[in-house]
């Protein structure tokens, strides 16, 4: 029988492209890929389901999710993870030394829903006890203006909130309308005046891994989405892909502790894996439920109380069944 030709869209990362180049194969499956922008991707797949498979905003998906009749289906596939201490801009002329000093500051953000921003925002209330209440947030495009939710919000009763879709958070950071922003990208003011705009957390890879350590929290950006009708129609799919996506992620994994040649242009790269794997274990970029829960509760929670989703999801809920169990021989 020939195999099932699917498009998909994601970014060229190294821990898969040796599936969608087909180096890897899902046993059944001819993969058609696209690589894209995030920001691009997320959008036609949102509003036009455009491939098959995409990769996906976790906070997006699960706003979708949450609601009855969704039109996706999600498998516990993260393309994208990252750390958000470092994603905290501050103007260096406002007072700003710690998180308790945002209280009362205007903050902005690319959108509420974004991932980055709901993950900084839970992180800044369970450790730092930051009330959200007492901040003052915008909405805009990080280097450009005219950017929207995508979403439907139901934002807590005492969240001040303000869209500003004719102006960028870099611009009101730059003029000073802003005292802070929460962002995945970078505004280009932090580049073109580090006087005017620095980290909140100047060595955030300090704090980063002391969070970790606390909380075992490696929060989740992205995740692999089905259009819900394809998978409802080939379910055996879920644990092909699953299958193809762990073997392109474990060659990838073997290539950066390999010291004969380096697999990407960073010096120390194989120190870096080393110092991970230290850290976080063998595998520090698990697939899966449960070697991931910390951080599945920990978003699952803060996405329901900062109004992303429409409930509080159990993990069962959020995955589709296939992908919660795998055979073990």
């Amino acid at each position: 029988m020939a195999d099932l030709q699917l498009s998909i869209a994601c970014g060229d990362y190294d821990h898969i492209r040796d599936l969608t180049s087909g180096k890897v194969r899902a046993e059944g499956i001819t993969l058609l890929p696209s690589h894209l922008p995030v920001e691009e991707m997320f959008f036609r797949f949102t509003k036009f389901q455009a491939w098959d498979i995409s990769e996906m905003s976790f906070a997006k998906a699960m706003a979708i999710v949450s609601q009855p009749n969704p039109w996706l289906a999600l498998i516990p596939v993260f393309p994208s993870r990252a750390f958000r201490h470092s994603s905290i801009y501050v103007r260096s002329d406002r007072g700003i030394r710690t998180p308790a000093d945002l209280a009362g500051k205007k903050v902005g953000i690319p959108e509420w829903a974004q991932t980055a921003a709901i993950y900084s925002r839970g992180m800044l209330t369970s450790e730092y006890g930051v009330d959200l209440s007492s901040i003052d947030w915008y909405q805009a495009g990080v280097n450009e203006a005219g950017r929207r939710e995508k979403v439907s919000l139901q934002l807590p009763s005492n969240i001040r909130y303000t869209p500003c879709p004719e102006h960028s958070l870099s611009g009101m950071l730059a003029d000073g309308t802003l005292d802070a922003v929460l962002s995945a990208r970078a505004p280009n003011v932090f580049f073109q005046n580090p006087h005017m705009v620095q980290r909140l957390f100047p060595d955030y890879r300090a704090a980063e891994w002391a969070y970790w350590k606390k909380t075992q929290v490696f929060p989740i950006m992205h995740v692999i989405a089905l259009r819900r009708e394809l998978y409802e129609r080939h379910p055996w799919i879920v644990a092909n892909l699953m299958e193809g996506f762990e073997q392109a992620k474990q060659r990838s994994l073997k290539r950066m502790a390999d010291i004969t040649a380096s697999s990407v242009p960073l010096p120390w790269v194989s120190d870096y894996a080393e110092q991970s794997q230290q850290i976080m274990g063998a595998d520090f970029w698990p697939y899966g439920i449960e070697a991931n829960r910390p951080t599945l509760d920990m978003f699952s929670r803060c996405a329901h109380q900062q109004g992303v989703t429409t409930r509080h999801m159990a993990l069962e809920e959020i995955f589709v069944p296939e992908a919660l169990e795998r055979v073990k021989v």
